[in-house]
Formats: C-alpha cells, sequence, structure tokens
C-alpha cells in the first residue's frame, strides 16, 4: 500500500492550516495544491504533512505548516507581485501557486536593492538583516521570525519614513538559519 500524499495534503490544510486563524482561502488552496513532499529529503517525504520542521537540506528546515501559512497570510500577498524566498523552497512554491513572480535565494546571498513586493524566509534570525530590508519596495513587505531565546516571534516588516516599521505576528521557534543565530555574550 502506498502513502496517499493527496489525502496527508488535504488533512494537513484542515487540520493545521484552517484551525490556526488561516482564512486566506487563496493560500489555503495553493496549500492544498503543492506537494510539500519535494521539498523533503529521500526518506523523509513521509513526514511533509506532520506539525514539524522537516531538514532538506544541511542546516537547513522548512517551518512547520501552521508556520509557514500564518505568516504568508500576515504577508497578504498578490497575484502579479514579486516575491522573494530567502532559504524557503516551500514559502517560494506556494507564493508561485498563488501567481507571485518568485526568486529563491540562500540568506547569504546578495539582495536586489528595492525590488521585491515580499520577501519572505522559513527560518528564524536573531534580527532582521538590513541588507534583507534593503531588497523591499516602497510598499513591499518582510515577513520572518526573530528570535533570542527558545521562542521567537514571527514580524512583518514594511518600509517607513525613516527606516523600517515592525509589527508582531504569533510566536514560533523555527530552527535559524546557520549563521544567523545570536551571538555569544558574557554577562555577569
Amino acid at each position: 500500500m502506498t502513502f496517499d500524499f493527496r489525502a496527508a495534503r488535504l488533512t494537513m490544510v484542515e487540520s493545521q492550516v484552517r484551525t490556526s486563524d488561516v482564512t486566506d482561502t487563496d493560500l489555503q488552496d495553493a496549500m492544498r495544491t503543492i506537494p510539500r513532499e519535494r521539498y523533503c529529503p529521500e526518506g523523509k517525504a513521509f513526514l511533509a504533512y506532520a506539525e514539524t520542521e522537516i531538514e532538506y537540506a544541511p542546516g537547513q528546515f522548512l517551518m512547520a505548516p501552521r508556520d509557514i501559512a500564518k505568516l504568508l497570510q500576515l504577508l497578504k500577498p498578490r497575484s502579479g507581485e514579486a516575491a522573494l524566498a530567502i532559504a524557503a523552497p516551500y514559502a517560494a512554491a506556494v507564493l508561485r501557486q498563488m501567481g507571485l513572480t518568485v526568486v529563491e535565494q540562500g540568506a547569504n546571498d546578495p539582495v536586489a536593492k528595492g525590488a521585491y513586493d515580499v520577501i519572505v524566509s522559513e527560518g528564524a534570525v536573531h534580527h532582521a538583516p538590513q541588507a534583507w530590508l534593503g531588497g523591499l519596495s516602497a510598499t513591499g513587505r518582510m515577513g520572518l521570525v526573530e528570535r533570542s531565546g527558545p521562542m521567537g516571534k514571527a514580524k512583518i516588516f514594511v518600509p517607513a519614513e525613516e527606516g523600517f516599521g515592525a509589527r508582531d505576528g504569533f510566536d514560533a521557534a523555527p530552527r535559524y538559519i546557520s549563521g544567523f543565530e545570536p551571538k555569544a555574550s558574557f554577562a555577569l
């Protein structure tokens, strides 16, 4: 008997996404369509729809389905927008399905200035990198999880008159992107 990924995908949306106040039907439809198991390494596809993060490359993890759904909903992506997915292969596929033009890149790759309406990362960072913020267009939004301890906060960043404004979203604790963890410091 083979594993029914389609049924698991539908169950994921019904039990993890919709029950977490993700009401954007375009986002739900995209998550029902995109085969998340394609982004899992061989031997871990069965975990694709579990409420867990999955290591898809050394030190890089897919965000749990609930968390990436909530983060994408906060970003309010719209068809026709330009998006940048940083260490976020599943989020990139969902955004493409929703009609966005998506560029995928690694966390340390250079970011084109002012080029993106939406920027998203599936990994946590200690602080939002200025280089990533610089990639936002005048009406852009960046969504990520800032974390300095066991729990982090999903945040949406937008350009402001002076710098960037941030709005808190929900609590989450995805794994850090390698190199973006808090720096160790000495304190008395």
